[in-house]
């Protein structure tokens, strides 16, 4: 099904209405949709290189509208979805001691995931869950799927397809590894200070 889908969304990269379904990809996909809108982004900033910083908005944008949809179902579906889910694994009871963390690196979190391959939608979810901050969320959604996608494009927009690969392959990795050692900076300034 996943190879489907995301054969379909491939697909779409080529079709005249590529833009539009590229933002209807984004804004799915952080909060329901499995397949990560570089599929789309990708191929479209390589077909027309000039576009990268139109392509690179339109990611963004949408992606930060559907981490909205997605905070939203965390705020108001929790009974619903969240509640059954953190029984059905045992953590019923640690659930108010994860929400104190989750409050003070909150911003970090949503950082982390959207910026890197990390699926965007479980942290897009389990803020709303959290009841993290609506304006924290909303600043750290649009900072980090704005740097995620504009670096892509920027990679594209200056060294064409000789990239692509290691855009697909690695970028991932090296944006978890760079939030790492700021991470990693910052709790070792906050104990020296």
């Amino acid at each position: 099904m996943i190879n489907f889908l995301y054969n379909w969304v491939m697909s779409l990269a080529s079709h005249p209405r590529a833009t539009p379904a590229l933002a209807i990809i984004s804004f799915l996909e952080s909060s329901v949709f499995p397949i990560p809108p570089d599929t789309l982004l990708i191929p479209m900033t390589l077909a027309d290189r000039r576009r990268a910083w139109r392509i690179a908005f339109v990611c963004t944008a949408a992606s930060v509208l559907g981490g909205v949809l997605g905070y939203i179902l965390g705020l108001f579906f929790f009974e619903e979805f969240g509640r059954p889910l953190f029984e059905i694994y045992g953590y019923a009871d640690h659930f108010t001691k994860f929400q104190s963390h989750y409050h003070e690196w909150g911003a970090w979190i949503v950082i982390i995931f959207g910026v890197s391959f990390l699926p965007y939608k479980v942290i897009t979810i389990l803020s709303g869950v959290v009841s993290l901050d609506p304006v924290i969320f909303l600043i750290s959604s649009i900072f980090s799927r704005g740097l995620r996608f504009y670096i892509i494009a920027l990679l594209l927009w200056k060294y064409g397809e000789p990239i692509r690969n290691f855009i697909e392959a690695r970028l991932g990795l090296l944006f978890i590894i760079f939030c790492i050692l700021l991470i990693s900076g910052i709790v070792t300034l906050r104990f020296i200070i």
